[in-house]
């Protein structure tokens, strides 16, 4: 008797409920975390003003062997404003410090952040943006072009920054050089879907002032 017939018999008496399949049991030892505030984008919900929706992710930074760091990064969908910042591990200690750093260097009020289901971004990161009154989205399962804005901001900044620099491959010396190069993309680079503005002459031409001396005070000249 052939595979295919079998299968026909099997399904015959499944469907005349003859033949029963046992309930399956979940082994996997895998523990689900359970999100407490982060919920999915609205489909309704559209970023309209500098703010409204800031998309956050990682970048592994491997220039050498034995050598691996993780870049927080975060792009404002509208007006391409991003902050970026380098840690040795990517957790949700991390992750939680770099929310604090997006408050004071992004220069208008952060309405909601988009991320992915990244580990870094559960725990004490979640609890901070809930504390902060900061709506967290998270995105579907093997979803990242629901975050284009930042994976395409992690090739700007690995195609004219990490290629192009010589780079101090320690946090401590890395920092530094990422906040002249946050300075130079956000204050003097044009965008091309900005119309060849900078993302400060795009807010500055909507009538939001910035002061970028608090912010890049040592980088400005």
């Amino acid at each position: 008797m052939s595979a295919s017939t079998v299968g026909r018999i099997l399904s015959y008496l499944k469907c005349r409920g003859e033949l029963r399949e046992s309930p399956r049991r979940t082994i996997s030892a895998r523990r689900k975390c359970q999100r407490v505030y982060a919920v999915r984008k609205p489909k309704e919900y559209k970023a309209q003003h500098p703010g409204d929706l800031v998309q956050v992710d990682t970048l592994d930074v491997r220039p050498t062997a034995g050598v691996v760091l993780k870049q927080f990064t975060a792009r404002d969908v509208v007006s391409k404003w991003d902050v970026i910042e380098v840690h040795a591990r990517a957790t949700a200690t991390s992750a939680k410090l770099f929310v604090e750093t997006l408050q004071k260097r992004m220069p208008f009020p952060i309405r909601a952040i988009q991320v992915d289901g990244g580990s870094e971004f559960y725990a004490e990161f979640e609890q901070t943006c809930k504390d902060s009154h900061i709506r967290l989205y998270v995105l579907p399962p093997k979803s990242p072009k629901l975050n284009g804005s930042v994976e395409r901001a992690n090739r700007t900044h690995t195609e004219e920054f990490y290629e192009v620099t010589d780079c101090n491959w320690t946090v401590s010396g890395l920092k530094p050089q990422l906040i002249h190069w946050e300075y130079t993309y956000n204050c003097i680079r044009p965008h091309a879907a900005l119309n060849l503005k900078s993302p400060l002459q795009f807010l500055q031409d909507h009538g939001i002032m910035v002061n970028i001396k608090p912010l890049y005070q040592s980088h400005m000249y």
